[in-house]
């Protein structure tokens, strides 16, 4: 039996812990969340990165010390280039770009008087450890669209690469400026929440999808282009990964049509022994990023 910790950071922090043989750990107790009010979307924002590891520590720490066991490992999420404990890059978490996130955490840690190993990695790839765990498959590949703030792309088991699939050029229009990133023609340009809300200054995005189901013309267009991008991104990694089930997950997979986004696919993907995909609609859920940060964790330990 070994227990881990995993953390999230994305639009907020969730943390909780999970105890089992490793590639059979589920988690128990409660879960800790940051900010408490579930509705609050725009509390990391700005907050310095010093605040931040002492905020992640408040959500660590009481899960360590009501723990029956010793901890063998804490896994902590986040969006971005992750590799080596560092977060190269953060377009939606811009103040931790650059900064030594295990070493600084581990730290912060230490100070009150814990010392179990911290892993850093993707959220993206979280939530593809956390699907293989859930499902006891971490012998196979994973891959998962993560559709939010920003738009992740996740794979299981983890290998070497930067992974950045929500940064895939799917369109050659010097116009499409909209990714956090700053970017031409990038899928989260299109796709991301906060894009979304930049290329409609007068319209929500939910209000975006509603008014295209009502016949709006402009939005019908747009809702179209949301799709057509994301299968544009999908065609991209069957071409290099191969066929396979994918999987799309976050909050803003209710605005998702299976049977449209298989449609474009179809055209997109021709060549037959890449044509045995499949998708799959998986309800946002902060237990399997969680999760997957922990199983992750533990996983590193004999890398």
């Amino acid at each position: 039996m070994t227990t881990s910790i995993g953390v999230v950071m994305t639009e907020h922090i969730v943390a909780g812990r999970m105890t089992g043989p490793l590639g059979q750990q589920k988690l128990e107790g409660e879960r800790l969340r940051y900010p408490v009010d579930a509705d609050e979307t725009e509390a990391l924002i700005g907050v310095p990165s010093s605040e931040l590891y002492e905020i992640l520590a408040s959500q660590i720490t009481p899960l360590i010390d009501s723990s029956e066991g010793p901890v063998a490992a804490i896994g902590v999420a986040v969006p971005g280039i992750v590799r080596n404990g560092v977060v190269e890059d953060s377009p939606n978490l811009a103040q931790i770009k650059g900064i030594r996130l295990a070493e600084k955490l581990g730290e912060v840690l230490e100070s009150k008087g814990i010392n179990t190993p911290v892993h850093v990695l993707n959220d993206a790839d979280a939530v593809a450890a956390g699907i293989a765990a859930t499902g006891g498959h971490l012998d196979r590949l994973i891959r998962v669209w993560t559709l939010g703030n920003g738009i992740g792309y996740g794979r299981w088991p983890q290998s070497d690469g930067v992974w950045e699939g929500g940064h895939t050029v799917v369109t050659l229009d010097p116009k499409e400026r909209y990714c956090g990133c700053g970017g031409v023609g990038h899928i989260e340009g299109i796709m991301g929440h906060r894009a979304m809300r930049l290329r409609f200054l007068d319209l929500e995005p939910d209000e975006i999808f509603a008014n295209a189901k009502k016949g709006d013309q402009r939005c019908r267009d747009f809702v179209d282009l949301w799709h057509r991008a994301l299968a544009a991104g999908t065609a991209s990694m069957i071409h290099l990964g191969g066929p396979g089930r994918f999987y799309f997950t976050g909050h803003n997979t209710s605005f998702l049509e299976l049977p449209v986004l298989r449609g474009y696919l179809d055209v997109m993907v021709k060549m037959s022994p890449l044509q045995s995909y499949s998708l799959e609609l998986l309800p946002a859920d902060d237990g399997i990023s969680i999760l997957g940060a922990g199983v992750s964790a533990m996983r590193a330990q004999s890398w």
